[in-house]
C-alpha cells in the first residue's frame, strides 16, 4: 500500500509541479504527517524533490526530471481501456488520437494485460444519451473545447429559458462536462461562475485573451456543488402518497412489512410536474395531499373514464371504426 501511494505522490508533483503538504494529504487521503514522511523517504530513495518554504511554498521535483514508472496493473489497464468513450471523443475531434493512444497502450502492454484490456472493450459500452429523443446537434463543441484546452476567453450568443432569452456575454470556460447526453461548460463571466448547455450556444467567437482558472477550483467539485444545489431548488415541496407494493418499489420507497398501502413523504418540484409523474403509477399510488394535487388527479382520472366510457358507447353503437382482432379498445381522438 505504501509503494503505491509514494509512486501516487511522485506522480501528482511530476503531473501538477508545486504542491503543499496539506494538497498532498488531501489527494491521497492520509495525514499531513504521512506526507512528510513519504517525502523524506522519496528522498532517502534518491528521488530529486526539495521543499520550499513560506506561503508560496511547497515540494516540487528538480527541474527537468521525470520518472520512468510507467508499468500499469491489471486492474489499471483495465480502467484504462474502460475510461476511453469513442463517441464522447469524436464529438470533441479527438477520435484518431484516442484510436491511436489505444494502439500505442495496447502495443506497450505484456500478454496477459493486452488480453484483459481487450475482454473490457468486448464487455462493457457506454451509451450516454437518454432512450426517448435524439440528441440534439452541438456545433460549437468543437470551439468550445479549444477555448479549455488553451485558456482562452470566447464570447457567446446564448439561448436561455428566461428573459432576455437571448444574451450575448464574454466568458472563459474552465471545462466541460457530459451529463446525460448533454454536453455543458463550466465558465467564468461577470457574474461569476457559471454552468452553459452547449447546445444552447447560437454564436461563438472566440477571443485572444488568455485566462486562468481561480485558485482551488476543481471542475469535479464544481459539478457535484451544482448538482446538489440543483436538487435542492428542484425538491421545494412533499406530497404526502399511499402506495402499493409496487407502487412503493416504483419510487424507491421502503413498503410495508405487512405487504399492504405503504403511507410515505416524497419531495416534488411542483404541482404540474408530480401531476404528470403520479399519473403514471397509475393505480398504485393514491394522492392524500396537497389538496390542490389530490384534485388535479382526481379531475384527470374523470376526464379519462368520460372519454373512454363516451368512446365505449360509441362504438357498442356501430359508430366507431372497429379495430380488428381486438375488443373493447378505442382510437385516440
Amino acid at each position: 500500500m505504501r509503494a503505491s501511494r509514494l509512486v501516487t505522490l511522485l506522480l501528482l508533483l511530476q503531473h501538477r509541479g508545486r504542491m503543499t503538504a496539506r494538497q498532498l494529504a488531501g489527494e491521497l487521503e492520509v495525514s499531513v504527517r504521512t506526507v512528510y514522511r513519504d517525502v523524506e523517504a522519496l528522498g532517502a530513495a534518491g528521488i530529486p524533490l526539495y521543499g520550499e518554504a513560506g506561503h508560496a511554498g511547497g515540494y516540487r521535483l528538480v527541474e527537468g526530471y521525470r520518472t520512468r514508472l510507467t508499468g500499469l496493473t491489471a486492474d489499471e489497464a483495465q480502467a484504462a481501456f474502460l475510461a476511453a468513450l469513442p463517441g464522447t471523443a469524436a464529438e470533441l475531434g479527438l477520435g484518431e488520437a484516442l484510436a491511436t493512444a489505444q494502439l500505442k497502450l495496447r502495443a506497450a502492454l505484456p500478454a496477459q494485460l493486452r488480453e484483459h484490456a481487450a475482454r473490457i472493450q468486448e464487455r462493457f459500452l457506454l451509451d450516454a444519451p437518454g432512450w426517448y429523443g435524439d440528441t440534439d446537434p452541438v456545433p460549437h463543441l468543437a470551439a468550445v473545447a479549444t477555448a479549455v484546452w488553451t485558456h482562452r476567453a470566447v464570447v457567446l450568443r446564448y439561448r436561455r429559458w428566461r428573459a432576455p432569452e437571448e444574451i450575448e456575454r464574454r466568458v472563459e470556460p474552465y471545462g466541460l462536462v457530459l451529463k446525460a447526453g448533454r454536453w455543458y461548460t463550466v465558465a467564468g463571466g461577470p457574474s461569476g461562475v457559471r454552468t452553459y448547455r452547449v447546445d444552447q450556444i447560437l454564436e461563438l467567437r472566440p477571443l485572444d485573451e488568455e485566462f486562468a482558472a481561480p485558485d482551488g477550483f476543481r471542475l469535479a467539485a464544481y459539478w457535484d456543488a451544482h448538482l446538489a444545489g440543483f436538487r435542492a431548488r428542484l425538491h421545494t415541496s412533499q406530497a404526502l402518497v399511499r402506495l402499493t407494493p409496487e407502487g412503493a418499489r416504483r419510487l424507491g420507497v421502503t413498503p410495508a412489512a405487512d405487504g399492504g398501502w405503504t403511507e410515505a413523504r416524497v419531495p416534488i418540484e411542483s404541482v404540474d410536474h408530480a401531476h404528470r409523474e403520479f399519473l403514471g403509477l397509475g393505480t398504485d399510488v393514491e394522492v392524500v395531499a396537497p389538496a390542490e394535487l389530490r384534485d388535479r388527479i382526481a379531475e384527470t382520472a374523470r376526464a379519462l373514464a368520460d372519454r373512454y366510457d363516451g368512446r365505449r358507447e360509441a362504438q357498442g353503437r356501430g359508430s366507431g371504426p372497429a379495430v380488428p382482432g381486438a375488443r373493447g379498445v378505442a382510437h385516440p381522438p
